[in-house]
């Protein structure tokens, strides 16, 4: 009868200074995120002020045909008429899409002009996404390929610039728009876009 004990021991592959990689890794993922959390404690960088190489420059140049064939397209040319206006990147399959939604109809609603990029999205699922929410937009256009979203540097839905009478992006929030949003970043940038 054998036992368990009996013939040579296994002997383990592991050793010591394979650690040394992992723990490296480790120490610095550690670093990198205390600063993080620091830095959104004191209010410092968050999601929403990831930095885009549009600002101060012109929104760029795009042409997208109507999310409804009984409206008119979407293009640079609609953001370069006098007055502030907004442009509201969505999808119907995005959540927290929905939970802005809110707050897209009420600055529309205060007389700001607002417009939609479509984002990789079915024409059928948007209009029954606004049929359920409301329709805040003064022109939407349907980016069903994403390319136009490329051009505009989009991270993910949803994203909001506020565009001056020039047609330049003054700001980019990433993410949803939130109530608290509307008074810290979203009105400061309407009254920079106003007096630019």
């Amino acid at each position: 009868m054998s036992s368990e004990t009996d013939g040579p021991r296994r002997r383990s592959n592991l050793r010591p200074w394979m650690l040394v990689p992992a723990g490296f890794a480790l120490l610095i993922l550690a670093v990198f995120g205390e600063k993080l959390v620091e830095n959104s404690r004191d209010g410092g960088l968050t999601a929403n002020d990831l930095p885009s190489t549009l600002i101060n420059r012109p929104a760029p140049d795009f042409a997208l045909d109507a999310l409804r064939g009984d409206q008119p397209g979407f293009s640079t040319a609609d953001l370069k008429v006098p007055g502030v206006k907004l442009v509201n990147i969505w999808a119907s399959w995005c959540g927290p899409c929905r939970v802005e939604h809110p707050q897209i109809e009420a600055l529309a609603a205060e007389g700001i002009t607002v417009h939609g990029i479509n984002y990789k999205d079915t024409s059928r699922n948007a209009e029954r996404f606004l049929a359920e929410l409301g329709d805040p937009y003064s022109l939407i256009g349907a980016d069903e390929s994403g390319r136009i979203g490329i051009e505009w540097g989009v991270y993910g839905v949803p994203e909001t610039f506020v565009i001056d009478g020039d047609g330049n992006v003054i700001y980019k929030h990433i993410g949803p728009v939130l109530p608290e949003h509307i008074d810290e970043k979203i009105r400061p940038a309407i009254e920079a876009a106003s007096r630019g």
